[in-house]
C-alpha cells in the first residue's frame, strides 16, 4: 500500500488529496518568523522544518519557499533524503 502522495488511483495505492501550491504560495513557507519551511523537488512539496540542516529556513545558501529541484539534483542522493521528509503537497505547473 502506498503511503505517500499518489497522483493516480490504483489498486495498490490510497489516493490522498494534498494541497496544491503555486510558486507564489510556496514562497510564503520560508521557515522565518514561525512559518514552516517547505521546498519543492520534482513537483512534490516537502516540509523541511524539523530537519536540523534547514534551521532558520536555509541550507548551505539555499532558502526554503522555493522549487529547488535543480539544486537538489546536483548535491544529493534523492531517494534517501526525500524518503525522510514529510510530503505536504504538490507544486502546480
Amino acid at each position: 500500500m502506498c503511503m505517500v502522495y499518489c497522483p493516480f488511483i490504483c489498486a495498490n495505492c490510497i489516493y490522498r488529496q494534498q494541497k496544491e501550491f503555486t510558486l507564489q504560495e510556496l514562497a510564503n513557507y520560508t521557515g522565518v518568523n514561525g512559518k514552516p519551511a517547505y521546498v519543492a523537488i520534482d513537483g512534490i512539496v516537502y516540509d523541511v522544518s524539523s530537519n536540523p540542516m534547514w534551521l532558520g529556513g536555509t541550507h548551505y545558501g539555499l532558502s526554503a519557499g522555493k522549487d529547488l529541484t535543480e539544486q537538489f539534483k546536483t548535491c544529493h542522493d534523492k531517494k534517501s533524503i526525500l524518503d525522510s521528509l514529510p510530503k505536504v503537497g504538490i507544486l502546480k505547473s
